[in-house]
């Protein structure tokens, strides 16, 4: 009974119309704050040549890839949560697929460069303008998103190659690997294996690398005999660890498992923290309680 699907159903939330009134008014609440505060950041970057540093283009390339990872996921949950049938091309799926795990992994490598950065800027100082050149910076930056968009290749294939019968129902607001896999009638065994080692490969190594950074800056600081200078070189690096933390810990717990039995209800309310509230959070920690940032977007209001 194995027929070529065209669609899919997305089952998303509740189907209580007022809870998806509400999820759906809280979202997009959501959806728009991430979209302004991370073009701020790019807008303030670009335009103040004080943040002209590494530290700030890396900042400005989270911010890019923080919009375009949550419009990956967000314009279309938001379509479905006030449409009557809520469905999804398999084309549109398979894209959505592809581009989440791309714009994901690429995340994973652009926290491990900025980790870098701060470990050469706060670790060493005298060495960090001959190490960080133009040159570094643009080498780790394309490196990240050549390697992410490689990286999305094999799953979203293997994904896709998988037989689908005539159920078509994803228990998801999104084409997650997850619920893909649950929904195929055929042997996924192979699939659910190479995802999660390519899962571990990607984010184990990213994730310890940039714990290794953190930690030798860490060590750094607490050799610092000025408390102000332990403070201030703190402040900045506890923020960039606050958001790796809260990425990692739910990628970690979703994709690094041998399989896929979570809980459908869990595994929303999982996918909602990295795919609607992280990409929030980004300009939230990592430039209002930046007080460079503040001081170049305080310029640019009163210029304006």
């Amino acid at each position: 009974n194995v027929t070529a699907v065209l669609e899919f159903r997305l089952l998303g939330f509740s189907s209580n119309p007022h809870c998806q009134i509400l999820i759906f008014t809280v979202v997009l609440i959501i959806y728009i704050l991430t979209i302004l505060g991370n073009f701020i950041i790019i807008s303030v970057v670009t335009l103040e040549p004080q943040l002209h540093s590494p530290m700030y283009k890396f900042l400005k390339n989270l911010s890019f890839l923080e919009v375009c990872y949550t419009t990956t996921i967000v314009p279309k949950m938001l379509a479905n949560l006030l449409a009557k049938r809520k469905s999804i091309s398999f084309s549109g799926c398979m894209a959505q697929l592809y581009y989440f795990i791309f714009l994901g992994a690429t995340e994973c490598y652009l926290l491990a460069v900025m980790a870098y950065d701060r470990y050469l800027a706060v670790c060493e100082p005298l060495h960090y303008s001959m190490a960080m050149t133009a040159e570094s910076y643009t080498r780790l930056v394309v490196g990240s998103w050549v390697t992410g968009v490689f990286t999305g290749f094999l799953p979203c294939l293997m994904v896709s190659r998988l037989h689908f019968c005539s159920y078509n129902l994803i228990d998801h607001f999104f084409c997650d690997i997850s619920p893909l896999l649950k929904l195929s009638c055929s042997d996924t065994t192979v699939t659910e294996t190479v995802i999660f080692i390519l899962s571990l490969l990607v984010l184990s190594s990213c994730f310890l690398l940039t714990l290794v950074s953190y930690l030798l800056i860490i060590l750094s600081i607490l050799k610092i005999p000025s408390a102000s200078g332990k403070r201030i070189t703190f402040s900045t690096c506890s923020s960039h660890l606050m958001v790796v933390a809260i990425y990692y810990g739910t990628m970690i717990s979703m994709y690094v498992r041998p399989t896929y039995n979570l809980s459908s209800e869990l595994n929303k309310a999982v996918a909602v923290l990295y795919t609607v509230v992280t990409p929030l959070l980004n300009p939230v920690i990592y430039s209002l309680r930046n007080k460079a940032f503040k001081k170049a977007l305080e310029k640019i209001i009163i210029r304006h």
